[in-house]
């Protein structure tokens, strides 16, 4: 792995970019590097000033390019039990410990140094770099960037997202809804429960029918073997509700996920649950007019399924390791939301594992580092006049 390399990942590392803070000294930090060689930025605000998007392009403005995409943000250390200090590039025994080491900040050092690499040579086609925030709360920064780059005159000939995949070639992955569910019943006192509506109960009746929703996906919905599992799921993942254990509640909510294979559509099984709802509140108000399932959305971002046959993937395959194989994950990244918003090929491979994101001790292997400095290298030397 070039020296390069290693200090432009130490200098990343050692920004505390979880996704609740800013992410702007590292943004600030990586449009000053891009400029040493002349390569401006384009900054992109969020609407509190205080994240940032960063897209930078090198090499000819008028003819598509090979975008190289990552995400700034990392998920808390805090709670964990670290041997090693989570903010500080840790090197040993042929491996970089620390926060974002591998998810994602090991494939963001690689594409830097590809990009100062890139603008000492004349291109045959842009090489650009895109680096977004809040990706680990929905993939919600990003999309103020594709915003201003689907206002752009030449879109990118293929996205290559370095999400960890050990530099195999993810082509798909599910899509994710996340959704709150209010429901609201009648508070009395608990020795009269039966002539009032206790939300918990209508939250269980709700559960029961998500439930009904997941046992029809599996058995009747779209499927792929290629998954882990090969059908959509439906989780519910918190609940609360209740203020005493002598007072029938009149508010419950619960939150569910959907990650969804391409094929199923999340605006159809939210209408189907909207209707379903209605069949379990109707029969509550028999008790109480106030009863109620109000179903509230709070993120969604698409799935992506990028054919084998397309060009871009041909032409990545030319720079890959001949043990690199085609896979898809359950694990969400940004790759749909470019696919939806550009309409651009999207291959997700990057260096690390996925197994080792998140946790505490996180760390990439220097291998898998210099397997993707070669990936990167080789395809900049195809652009290279």
């Amino acid at each position: 792995m070039k020296p390069r390399v290693l200090d432009i990942l130490k200098r990343l590392m050692a920004f505390d970019t979880v996704s609740s803070e800013s992410n702007m000294a590292l943004i600030e930090y990586v449009r000053d590097l891009l400029l040493t060689k002349g390569i401006e930025s384009l900054i992109v605000k969020d609407e509190t000033g205080k994240k940032a998007n960063l897209f930078a392009s090198t090499g000819p403005r008028e003819l598509p390019g090979i975008l190289l995409s990552g995400h700034t943000d990392v998920v808390p250390a805090v709670g964990q039990v670290w041997s090693f200090p989570a903010f500080q590039a840790t090197v040993q025994d042929g491996r970089i410990y620390g926060r974002g080491s591998c998810d994602m900040k090991g494939f963001i050092a690689l594409a830097i140094d590809a990009m100062l690499d890139a603008a000492d040579s004349a291109l045959s086609r842009p090489l650009q770099l895109a680096l977004s925030h809040d990706e680990e709360t929905g993939c919600v920064g990003v999309r103020r960037l594709l915003d201003v780059l689907h206002l752009a005159p030449v879109r990118p000939f293929l996205c290559l997202i370095g999400e960890p995949t050990n530099m195999q070639f993810v082509l798909g992955h599910k899509g994710k809804g996340s959704y709150r569910t209010y429901c609201r019943g009648l508070e009395a006192h608990s020795s009269l429960a039966p002539r009032s509506v206790n939300a918990i109960h209508v939250a269980c009746d709700f559960i029961a029918a998500l439930r009904q929703s997941q046992q029809q996906l599996q058995e009747q919905g779209a499927r792929d073997a290629d998954y882990d599992v090969p059908y959509s799921t439906v989780h519910v993942g918190q609940i609360a509700g209740g203020k005493a254990l002598n007072i029938v509640p009149n508010l419950c909510t619960l939150d569910f996920e959907v990650r969804n294979l391409p094929a199923d559509d999340l605006d159809q099984f939210l209408e189907q649950m909207r209707e379903r709802a209605e069949v379990i509140v109707r029969e509550a108000k028999k008790l109480s007019s106030v009863a109620a399932i109000e179903i509230e959305t709070i993120n969604v971002y698409p799935g992506l399924d990028t054919h084998p046959s397309v060009e871009a993937v041909r032409f990545l395959k030319h720079f890959a390791a001949p043990d690199t194989g085609i896979a898809k994950v359950s694990f969400g990244t940004e790759g749909g939301l470019f696919k939806q918003r550009l309409d651009v090929p999207v291959v997700v491979c990057g260096p690390g594992s996925i197994e080792q994101a998140h946790k505490p001790d996180e760390f990439i292997e220097i291998s898998q580092m210099e397997a993707g400095e070669q990936f990167l290298q080789g395809m900049l030397g195809s652009l290279k006049l």
